[in-house]
């Protein structure tokens, strides 16, 4: 696999698209007001415990408070067996790990902590949508080859390293180097790194943890203790080995720090970090650009013809997966094949784009042979093994539904970059004009029957306002007969188009809001 690395470094934004053979897989950005806080450790203040819930809200002097569970608390080695085997699993093999602990099987929330006391927390999970941050008790510190969790007594090796005695060696490091009282795990980085640069690594990290806990006795909640690094510095941390051909970066300052920093721990990798001069922009140079915008678009379309469209809920992302153009050579079955094949291929690089995570329901073409189902899911599981985040695929439903899940732990792409629309409000729909001037009409009829004003004025969206005179004016002067009021109509292009006002014209008086009580 050919890998690229391009960034681009903005006056208000920093983007990384990742290429793989060609193909933008992933692509993460930064900007100045909305920084990545995934990883910070924060000194908060329980602000809530819920029973209910088995949680607390935890202010860390964020806008909204952290949310943190009691799954998440610091239990010891074993009650953190799963978090361990997801950090031993940080690439993301695609492999599924098992499910959270039973909650009963835990000490009550209520038991362990209590409203007003100070914690020590780190971030897992961003702010989405009304949600705010997921929170931590355990600490993890990630270095470039090792992963420090104070507090624990393990050893682990990511799954990702393969060769047996190169496990044991790393192990037989790690044991060596690790503080008493603190977890160890070799990250997929480590493969092949000298004794020394291991050790080296871990102790830096040992010494991260006891700045962090000696700043958290002198500050007062709420308070930040330890900012992760910025997004650069941090990408080239986790992904810059072997399999990148070259990272460019069309900032000279930004591109001196790289430097100096792949020197410290690959100096045979440093001159493949490469300041790019050029006057054309480096995503639209390398095409990076138009794939990030088909990113944003409902619908995707595949190599023979057919398509895919994501739609994004409350809950769930759902997937469809369409023919489209695509007919085919032989008959109906092998076309349907074909065209679920290349969206099991793309879907993980359209997830991994997009960033999308949480549950994900993919429908498939229908597919009568069971062989042809298998062949599906083959694909799919294949594909997601170059994912670095955590995903899970159960087989097909009896509706000929694939469920999966994939970690997410920050807004998808297009909420990054998008807004509900002002119109709409995000529904993807509005009335229309007959279904207005319906509700209009009955509006009328009840004024008419609850009101004693008889003279109304009535604005409206000049869209409306018109197809009311030009297909429903008889309607109204019947209305108008038959209740013995006048009705003023009135054109006012400020108002949304669902929106109508109904005022008395004698008083003032707001006649929507008083048969609306």
């Amino acid at each position: 696999m050919q890998r690229e690395i391009f960034v681009n470094v903005g006056p208000t934004e920093v983007g990384v698209a990742i290429v793989e053979n060609h193909e933008l897989v992933e692509y993460m950005v930064e900007r100045g007001e909305t920084k990545h806080i995934v990883g910070d450790v924060y000194k908060g203040v329980v602000k809530a415990v819920l029973p209910g819930i088995q949680a607390a809200f935890v202010d860390i002097g964020m806008e909204k408070a952290g949310f943190l569970h009691v799954t998440d608390l610091a239990w010891g080695e074993e009650g953190l067996r799963d978090r361990l085997q997801e950090l031993e699993s940080e690439d993301g093999d695609g492999r599924p790990v098992r499910g959270r602990r039973e909650v009963s099987k835990l000490p009550p929330i209520e038991s362990v902590i209590k409203k007003g006391d100070k914690v020590v927390v780190q971030v897992t999970k961003e702010p989405i949508g009304t949600k705010g941050p997921r929170l931590t008790t355990q600490l993890s510190l990630p270095g470039k080859f090792c992963v420090l969790m104070p507090e624990l007594d393990y050893i682990g090796v990511s799954r990702k390293i393969l060769d047996r005695g190169e496990r044991s060696r790393l192990r037989r490091v790690a044991q060596r180097a690790r503080p008493k009282g603190c977890a160890v795990i070799v990250r997929t980085a480590g493969e092949g790194v000298e004794d020394d640069h291991i050790a080296e690594d871990i102790q830096r990290l040992h010494q991260r943890h006891t700045a962090i806990m000696e700043s958290s006795s002198a500050v007062k909640a709420p308070a930040l203790l330890k900012e992760e690094v910025g997004l650069v510095i941090g990408m080239v941390r986790d992904l810059f080995n072997e399999e990148v051909k070259r990272l460019l970066i069309d900032d000279e300052r930004e591109h001196a720090n790289l430097v100096e920093y792949v020197h410290s721990f690959a100096p045979e990798l440093e001159n493949r970090v490469l300041y790019y001069r050029e006057e054309l922009p480096i995503f639209d140079a390398f095409g990076v650009q138009a794939e990030l915008e088909k990113s944003l678009q409902r619908q995707v379309w595949l190599k023979k013809g057919g398509y895919l469209v994501f739609d994004h809920t409350e809950a769930l992302v759902a997937i469809d997966v369409n023919t489209g153009k695509y007919t085919g050579r032989k008959n109906q079955a092998d076309t349907i094949l074909q065209t679920n094949l290349a969206g099991a291929r793309e879907i993980p690089r359209q997830l991994r784009l997009r960033d999308i995570g949480g549950i994900i329901v993919i429908d498939f073409i229908d597919m009568e042979r069971e062989e042809d189902r298998k062949k599906i899911l083959v694909e799919l599981r294949r594909y997601l093994r170059q994912d670095r985040a955590r995903t899970k695929v159960f087989d097909v439903s009896p509706l000929g539904l694939v469920e999966m899940s994939r970690k997410r732990v920050r807004p998808a792409l297009l909420h990054f970059f998008s807004e509900d629309c002002p119109y709409c409000s995000g529904r993807g729909h509005i009335l229309s004009v007959e279904s207005l001037v319906n509700k209009l009409e009955a509006t009328l009829r009840r004024i008419a029957t609850r009101c004693r004003e008889r003279k109304y004025q009535i604005r409206l969206n000049p869209v409306v306002a018109h197809a009311v005179r030009r297909k429903r004016l008889e309607i109204l002067r019947d209305l108008e007969r038959e209740h013995k009021v006048e009705l003023h109509l009135l054109d006012d292009p400020r108002l949304h188009r669902e929106q109508q006002e109904i005022t008395a014209l004698e008083t003032g008086r707001d006649l929507l809001a008083a048969v609306s009580r």
